[in-house]
């Protein structure tokens, strides 16, 4: 297995010698076409229709929207980026910024995102002018392998370099793929936990992502109708696929009634105690997520669960009361399905503390939505609580990877932070499929007299 994925990476450095030659505008016409690739419609819905036939994840509709959203935004964030030559230069400090690139990238994507994904990595390394070798999930190989076709197909035209974009050969095993980690010059891995230690294991450079498990807090000054639209939506998005879909709701108890109605005028129903046993019972298996639940729509859930109620086959979304945070309370975790925990908080500090134990549970550093009018509050979540990113007001599984109405870069990649073991706590971006390396040059002596730095520690304690 070695020798194929040698053979991989010697055709990657060779198309990567080469295309290191690029000027900008070469690069960027590069860019656009693989962009382009994934978001002619007609190839667009077959990638979305076989995502879905061959992982029997997620919504046709719904991958299709990903897939050309993802792509656009990523592509509106690249356009007019720097990633050639000198990309900075600071006068005062006598420094120049030169973009270099990082050689051969392994990426590593996951089933439920296996067009999306990959695309956005493919564009991300490309950007910074390098070869890039896709690691599939082994479900998600046949619509990466489609992906690439037409991407390859797409840079022919320009006459790009053979070899720059390509994948490891099916069947995929993790051999290969730990392989290809070894031998690249950069990893990103985005997927499961195993996946992602397994890259920062590796012994190469790594990005790697955390879990999700978002938590959405309904704060007493919300517009209650907004914020049950928007977790609606964010909670049935492709049948809940996204790390970024909502999993906790935690309402304040002021006006917890009148939300719930509102949660349910969206399509959500709360289940009583011997239906969440029965669901508890179907989702987990020895403490695991059953595959079988996942990214399946609620009609599915309802019937492997034995739910009778003919509402819970309908519902958007299902709910379940929830008071605790851990291994005994598994809704307390992520569950990848339109499946939603609440919790009835008695006011805001307890509304941070509940949150703060579910992600000291699962889902440290990645988000926290809020749908709130009180700047105060929403400024606590980003002083007190494990997250990189806070979403007010917004459809957070649209929000968190960027959208079109904030400022947050498009990826299906997000950095936890220490919080989640991550090494970095942005959206992943092109900068970071980059070297930079800097000139510097001298500039006239800023060395700082003692009284600058010490007077007051000075006047305070004494020298």
């Amino acid at each position: 297995m070695d020798s194929i994925v040698t053979s991989l990476i010697e055709k990657a450095r060779a198309a990567q010698r080469h295309y290191e030659t690029y000027d900008q505008a070469a690069v960027d016409a590069v860019v656009t076409a693989a962009g382009w690739a994934i978001m002619q419609p007609e190839r667009n819905r077959i990638l979305a229709e076989m995502a879905v036939r061959d992982t029997g994840l997620g919504v046709v509709a719904d991958k299709v929207t990903k897939n050309h959203r993802k792509t656009l935004g990523l592509l509106r964030d690249l356009k007019g980026a720097k990633s050639v030559g000198v990309i900075a230069e600071y006068p005062e400090l006598g420094i120049v910024e030169i973009a270099r690139p990082v050689g051969v990238v392994a990426a590593i994507t996951p089933s439920t995102n296996p067009g999306a994904t990959p695309a956005n990595k493919i564009i991300n390394a490309l950007k910074g002018r390098n070869a890039v070798i896709i690691a599939p999930s082994p479900k998600g190989a046949s619509t990466c392998a489609a992906l690439l076709g037409f991407i390859s197909a797409e840079l022919e035209k320009l006459g790009a370099p053979a070899g720059l974009v390509q994948m490891l050969p099916a069947p995929i095993t993790k051999e290969a793929t730990h392989a290809l980690m070894r031998q690249a010059d950069l990893v990103v891995a985005t997927g499961s936990q195993a996946n992602v230690r397994a890259a920062y294991a590796s012994g190469t450079p790594a990005f790697g992502v955390g879990a999700g498990n978002v938590a959405a807090i309904i704060d007493s000054s919300a517009n209650l109708a907004d914020a049950a639209a928007a977790i609606a939506r964010s909670k049935t998005f492709d049948n809940a696929t996204s790390c970024s879909s909502e999993n906790s709701v935690v309402i304040l108890d002021s006006i917890y009634d009148a939300a719930m109605a509102e949660l349910a005028k969206a399509g959500g129903v709360l289940l009583d105690a011997t239906e969440k046993s029965l669901l508890q019972a179907t989702m987990w298996h020895g403490g695991k997520l059953n595959p079988q639940t996942t990214a399946q729509s609620t009609a599915m859930i309802s019937m492997l669960a034995g739910l009778t109620r003919p509402e819970t086959a309908n519902a958007a979304f299902l709910m379940v009361s929830e008071t605790g945070a851990g291994p005994a309370c598994p809704f307390s975790g992520e569950k990848l399905a339109p499946v939603m925990a609440v919790y009835r908080a008695r006011d805001f500090d307890h509304a941070c503390r509940i949150v703060a134990d579910i992600y000291a549970f699962q889902g440290a550093g990645h988000s926290v939505s809020i749908h709130s009018a009180d700047d105060e509050h929403i400024l606590r979540l980003g002083l007190e609580l494990p997250v990189s990113r806070v979403i007010v007001n917004q459809i957070h599984c649209y929000a968190t990877g960027g959208n079109f109405d904030n400022g947050l870069p498009f990826s299906l990649s997000m950095g936890c932070g220490t919080w989640g073991r991550n090494n970095f706590s942005d959206n992943m971006n092109y900068r970071h499929y980059l070297n930079i390396t800097r000139i510097s040059r001298k500039i006239p002596p800023r060395e700082p007299a003692l009284e600058e730095i010490f007077g007051e520690h000075f006047r305070k304690y004494g020298k």
